[in-house]
């Protein structure tokens, strides 16, 4: 199974970049893992917050293909341990699902479009994390869910 984290804006912190960088690396032991950054719209202070989520929405979906598994990270998403994600990501590995697509949306969430694509929605936590944060949280967990899958000593509980 290939994974594919979509990222809305890029990153400009350098400590983050790093950080996301070295579980990207250290996931891709595991499986084909990568990054796209979609630019961030222009002149949103001419936009509302739903226009900006419909441009961001736009730019997205071109991303995604037919067969994807499409994940959103969205603070209404399910809730889960790090065994539980492992053990998530396992059963859609079982299930034959080529391509696993992760997003992060912009600064308002999602559009309706993106939302209607969607195959799930996960929540990092119920607090809210920038979104420079939120991609270095989630490839460490999923680089942690690979660690437990494979039983390397990186979890421990």
């Amino acid at each position: 199974m290939n994974i594919e984290l979509i990222a809305v804006g890029k990153t400009d912190m350098e400590e983050v970049a790093s950080l996301v960088a070295m579980y990207a690396r250290r996931i891709n032991f595991y499986c084909k893992f990568s990054i796209t950054t979609l630019p961030d719209v222009r002149n949103t202070r001419k936009l509302t917050a739903r226009q900006q989520c419909t441009l961001e929405g736009e730019s997205i979906l071109r991303q995604i293909t037919e067969g994807d598994y499409v994940v959103l990270l969205d603070e209404h998403g399910d809730e889960m341990r790090s065994i539980e994600f492992a053990e998530w990501i396992q059963k859609r590995m079982n299930s034959g699902i080529r391509r696993l697509v992760t997003v992060i949306g912009g600064p308002y969430g999602f559009s309706e479009a993106v939302y209607a694509r969607a195959n799930a929605k996960l929540s990092l936590s119920r607090m809210t994390f920038s979104h420079q944060i939120v991609r270095a949280i989630f490839t460490e967990q999923l680089y942690r869910a690979f660690a437990i899958l494979n039983n390397d000593p990186y979890h421990h509980e």
